[in-house]
């Protein structure tokens, strides 16, 4: 079987799902690359939950012009992996199985959101969250998700 892990990840099997996600908001280990591809960063992480920030830029319009799908699904898939996360002890963490996504309104290119992850469950195989995606300015509601996520060591 072929390994499907990046060596250089930013995840520390010696650190707290917790540890590991603090280190990343404090600058001592490396984002994951996806965010700066996105344009987003975590901004905040405590057990059962965690914080992202960022805008939709023009690279992210779809061919009509307006925020992708796929942005949308991917700040929030952070939100709600980093919180389901936030919850592993040391050389445990959890992938995507299922995600689901409803976008509400659309996001104009540079309008600041935050993307906020709950969890629901966290057990020894599967974990469950829910996230929202929020404008900073204006407080809407922009996008809801939630997820089913395998946890393995």
């Amino acid at each position: 079987m072929t390994n499907t892990v990046s060596s250089d990840a930013p995840l520390s099997p010696e650190l707290s799902g917790l540890e590991n996600l603090l280190r990343i908001i404090n600058g001592d280990s490396p984002e994951p690359p996806i965010w700066a591809a996105m344009g987003y960063r975590m901004t905040h992480a405590a057990i059962g939950t965690v914080t992202l920030q960022g805008a939709p830029k023009s690279d992210h319009t779809n061919l009509v012009g307006s925020t992708h799908g796929g942005w949308y699904a991917t700040i929030l898939d952070s939100a709600l992996g980093g919180a389901v996360n936030s919850t592993s002890k040391p050389g445990v963490h959890s992938l995507t199985l299922e995600l689901k996504v409803n976008i509400l309104r659309s996001i104009p290119v540079g309008m600041q959101v935050e993307a906020i992850g709950h969890v629901d469950h966290a057990g020894r195989r599967t974990g469950v969250a829910h996230a929202e995606l929020r404008g900073v300015e204006d407080g809407k509601l922009y996008a809801t998700a939630s997820t089913t996520m395998l946890t393995i060591s």
